[in-house]
């Protein structure tokens, strides 16, 4: 069993939010409503139809002085067009990139590290995790108008996770201020955020402001580079260890490593029922197809495999024994595992994964296809090829990045 655990604390009032349609009026309604701070992380910031919204917000709450700050992953976020680079500079929104990627830069494997967790702390009261951009449901920047909403979740929080959520943030946001100090030859400040005490710890929870007592327990399972390297998979592994009657994944790209896989078949061969709810649309090339190959080792378990169909599953949520649940940005392959900053949210609560397995049951059973073995087994050899092709891709970009999976 895994050593690292989420240490579940309680006090916390969650809401589960489904897509940008229940999110960025939640996510606006709290900008409207600061006073203080707006923290905010995603790894796509896309101003197109409802995602303007949220960027009409941010500006709103500069213009009244609330202290804003966005971060955006430089791979994932286009730079805005001018319109929007003035008005947000005018109304004082602190905008900063996380690891600027040039073409050439690609061919650097430090520059596959990214920032895909999806962060929002306001005031230090309220807080939003989960697996949404910054992307209108019905666009995809790659694909156009969508013809049913992008499938995926985020949480909105009030509790002592808030004060982790908001610190974590804090500590990226001071690293990139040192960075571009430094690259502004302003090496005095650089040097002083650097040394500061704020700037290398890991985040603990020291300055919540109590709101409404809450009663449900979770925690923040972060992913990084340096001390919480295997956290968010330990979590997974800890909870379908322990599973005894029922797990469902939602995931996006689905590529389990060994121990993953071996979990999953080990609680289908215990008795559970294991269901997995996966992306069933062609999005990108090395997702889509490496996921293929370890089908067959789960549908010989008696696992059930569903791919949703009417639009892109996007969600990376989880629900175990109608108490365990998980919400966040990590997807189960080896590009969120080994090397993304992610962020998820675990949750021990009765009432939360009812609701979240009510949304996932209806999503299966109405809009999923259910995958057929015999089917599976008889794939044409075309198929068989593009998935060995897409797998090889994917170990060989692991171990040019010094990755074990």
């Amino acid at each position: 069993m895994p050593r690292q655990a989420a240490h579940l604390r309680g006090g916390h009032q969650l809401a589960l939010l489904e897509g940008s349609r229940e999110f960025f009026p939640a996510l606006v309604s709290a900008m409207d409503a600061a006073r203080h701070t707006v923290q905010l992380e995603t790894y796509i910031f896309d101003f197109t139809g409802a995602g303007a919204q949220v960027g009409e917000a941010l500006v709103r709450a500069a213009q009244r002085g609330v202290r804003t700050q966005v971060v955006v992953d430089g791979l994932g976020t286009d730079e805005p067009s001018a319109e929007w680079r003035m008005r947000l500079e005018l109304a004082g929104v602190r905008w900063r990139v996380f690891s600027p990627v040039k073409l050439w830069g690609l061919l650097l494997p430090t520059r596959w590290r990214r920032l895909h967790r999806k962060l929002c702390v306001v005031d230090g009261t309220l807080a939003f995790c989960g697996g949404i951009n910054i992307l209108d449901d019905f666009h995809d920047p790659s694909y156009g108008v969508l013809d049913a909403p992008r499938f995926d979740f985020a949480v909105q929080v009030t509790g002592p996770l808030v004060a982790q959520i908001a610190a974590t943030m804090d500590v990226l946001w001071q690293r990139l201020q040192a960075v571009r100090d430094l690259r502004q030859h302003d090496l005095h400040d650089a040097v002083n955020i650097l040394l500061s005490p704020k700037s290398w710890p890991v985040p603990v929870a020291t300055d919540f402001v109590a709101t409404s007592a809450g009663t449900t327990s979770a925690a923040l399972v972060l992913r990084d580079n340096l001390r919480s390297r295997m956290r968010i998979e330990a979590a997974y592994l800890r909870a379908i260890a322990g599973a005894q009657h029922e797990i469902i994944i939602a995931n996006a790209y689905f590529v389990p490593g060994f121990r993953l896989r071996k979990a999953l078949v080990a609680a289908a061969q215990r008795g559970g029922r294991v269901r997995l709810l996966l992306q069933g649309r062609y999005e990108y090339f090395m997702q889509y197809y490496a996921a293929r190959p370890v089908y067959g080792v789960l549908l010989g378990a008696g696992v059930e495999i569903f791919e949703y169909a009417p639009s892109f599953l996007h969600a990376k949520v989880a629900v175990i024994d109608g108490h365990w649940a998980t919400v966040g940005s990590s997807n189960l392959d080896p590009l969120s595992l080994l090397l993304a900053r992610e962020a998820n949210v675990v949750v021990s609560d009765s009432s939360f994964a009812a609701s979240l397995h009510g949304r996932l049951h209806r999503a299966m059973e109405e809009e999923g296809r259910p995958m057929d073995p015999a089917q599976y087994a008889s794939r044409p050899v075309r198929q068989r090829a593009m998935e060995y092709v897409a797998m090889l891709v994917m170990r060989l970009m692991l171990r040019v990045s010094g990755k074990r999976y």
